[in-house]
């Protein structure tokens, strides 16, 4: 039998099964008994809210800091290489992207395991879908520098981008940095550029709104802990 890990998407936000994990997902789930994931609490209370019918107790999970080194990874080979299937699951939208399930995935293709990518729900192709920016050429940059005079750089280098290369720039940060990301967009960037802010994605308080960087001087939102995708285009 040919081994295989599926990678396994979550919700963006809570309640929103029905609309963004297809039933595929769910009956894949039940063939599974090993997961790969972040947080081993929050994974659990993932397959419960499913409502598959399996006991968690019965489950397998190994669990991979952000930073540290996944330690797991021949005890997981060995389930491989016997037939068993493997789930690694994301703690929010599509596992390895902006995710660090992606060094899992990079092994498992080292090992030549089958890596079977399920359909979820990506706040970054969603901001993206409905920012109104060209969707032909865009970037993610994933998240920019801490450092403030390394960021202002950096936001000025993606602006460069977008009117040289004409390429849509996105990127995230940690919920309680946004302010101060869109800050630095705001006191950096051209009154012309344009922002699209997407926050809440899949939620009912979502909202997807673009903009000037002149409009948002005046009317600049309160985004602290709120999940935000930040796009830059011209």
């Amino acid at each position: 039998m040919q081994f295989m890990l599926f990678l396994i998407p979550n919700l963006l936000a809570p309640d929103t099964h029905s609309q963004v994990l297809p039933v595929y997902v769910s009956e894949t789930v039940k063939t599974i008994q090993h997961f790969i994931v972040e947080d081993v609490r929050n994974a659990r209370r993932f397959i419960s809210s499913l409502r598959l019918g399996l006991k968690i107790e019965e489950l397998f999970f190994y669990e991979m800091g952000k930073h540290s080194q996944f330690e797991h990874l021949e005890s997981v080979l060995k389930l491989l290489q016997k037939g068993e299937n493997v789930g690694l699951l994301s703690e929010a939208g599509c596992p390895a992207v902006a995710d660090p399930g992606a060094k899992i995935v990079a092994w498992a293709q080292e090992k030549d395991i089958r890596v079977v990518p399920m359909v979820g729900a990506s706040s970054i192709l969603l901001a993206l879908m409905g920012s109104g920016f060209n969707g032909q050429s865009f970037c993610f940059q994933g998240y920019l520098p801490i450092n403030k005079q390394e960021r202002i750089e950096r936001i000025k280098y993606l602006e460069k981008l977008v009117y040289a290369e004409k390429q849509t720039q996105i990127f995230i940060e940690a919920p309680f940095r946004n302010d101060s990301v869109l800050d630095a967009i705001l006191q950096n960037c051209q009154s012309t550029t344009k922002i699209c802010i997407a926050i809440n994605i899949t939620s009912p308080e979502e909202k997807i709104i673009t903009k000037p960087v002149s409009y948002w001087k005046k009317n600049k939102p309160g985004l602290h802990k709120i999940p935000c995708v930040f796009l830059m285009y011209q």
